[in-house]
């Protein structure tokens, strides 16, 4: 079973690493989008750094969304989506695979770009390692969570559109508390209870998203 998982997370990688202009485009915008607030709000330090944590955020949400129709979808245009279903192998672990590779493809880049925006809202270095800590527990959530929506929308004319309106909604506990760990912090209240209440919200992830996306999946196929 572990060899399967790690097959599909080999074969996502190198299929990302063959077409660098599909992550770069999620990461281009994420910067693009938190780049253009302090233009359109003004140089203001306070103002910047209030407004920082919901920013970048809502940025890495919206970058996230951006990718995730084509989760299942080239691999259901070739064929190879049906085979991988059909095989012996539980197609939870084929979801696994899928959503830890989407992870590592957009979600770690987008840990590396954080702190570099975060001095530019004029977050203080104990914010930014939050915002860090946050994004780290939360981006493997719009990982998991987004399977189900591009399993559910597979193959339907405008499920792009469609993946957005289902998923976006269940993106808003994790934006609420990855944005509030920043805001305890920089409040001086501490960040703890909203990384517990993240974390808690991964593990759930976790153990259930999975089991929904490989079921819809099944059904999306048929």
């Amino acid at each position: 079973m572990h060899r399967f998982l790690l097959a599909v997370l080999r074969r996502d990688l190198t299929l990302a690493a063959r077409r660098q202009g599909d992550w770069l485009i999620a990461q281009f915008f994420f910067v693009m989008t938190a780049s253009l607030f302090p233009l359109g709000v003004g140089p203001e330090p306070e103002m910047l750094a209030r407004i920082g944590p919901g920013v970048l955020w809502v940025a890495a949400t919206l970058a996230s969304l951006l990718s995730l129709s084509r989760l299942f979808a080239d691999d259901h245009h070739d064929g190879s989506l049906e085979h991988m279903v059909l095989s012996p192998e539980p197609t939870v672990l084929l979801v696994l695979g899928k959503a830890l590779a989407h992870w590592l493809i957009y979600g770690i880049p987008l840990l590396l770009i954080a702190p570099v925006l975060g001095i530019q809202f004029n977050l203080p270095w104990d914010a930014i390692l939050t915002l860090e800590i946050s994004l780290l527990l939360g981006t493997p959530i719009l990982s998991l969570l987004g399977s189900v929506g591009a399993a559910l929308t597979l193959g339907l004319r405008g499920g792009g559109v469609l993946l957005t309106l289902l998923i976006l909604p269940l993106y808003v506990p994790a934006l609420i508390f990855g944005a509030g760990a920043v805001d305890g912090v920089m409040a001086g209240t501490g960040a703890q209870a909203h990384l517990s209440l993240l974390g808690a919200f991964m593990v759930l992830s976790l153990m259930i998203a999975p089991w929904i996306a490989a079921a819809a999946l099944k059904v999306s196929l048929e």
